[in-house]
């Protein structure tokens, strides 16, 4: 671990105001994306019955006998939100990810505890 990356990580341990510029930051980060999703929810399912009001044919709509109204609420909802959360999923730990290795970066292929047995031994 280079001196640079330690006083990074001492930083958040210290609560110093460089750890806390670091930790809002990652909130910030987390925040930006849990509202990205939620107003895609939000646009989504509250868009749906605008579409029924403003096409009034869909209201009518039949697919395969099943009424349209009934496919996308009974059916359609739920692949769309578990692809909404694997992919809300995928970006925070890609966020975390990207934090972790600001603050305490991997040196040559070794974790951290390898660079400080390195130094040690």
């Amino acid at each position: 671990m280079t001196a640079h990356a330690r006083v990074r990580a001492s930083d958040l341990d210290e609560q110093t105001e460089l750890g806390d510029v670091y930790i809002d930051g990652l909130r910030r980060a987390q925040l930006r994306l849990a509202l990205t999703v939620l107003a895609l929810m939000v646009a989504a399912i509250g868009g749906f019955p605008l579409l029924l009001t403003l096409v009034p044919s869909t209201r009518t709509m039949t697919l395969a006998g099943v009424p349209f109204p009934w496919l996308v609420l009974g059916v359609l909802v739920y692949p769309a939100t578990w692809l909404l959360a694997r992919a809300y999923v995928r970006q925070a730990e890609r966020i975390e990810t990207e934090f972790a290795d600001i603050v305490a970066p991997v040196l040559d292929g070794r974790g951290v505890g390898d660079a400080q047995e390195g130094r040690d031994g």
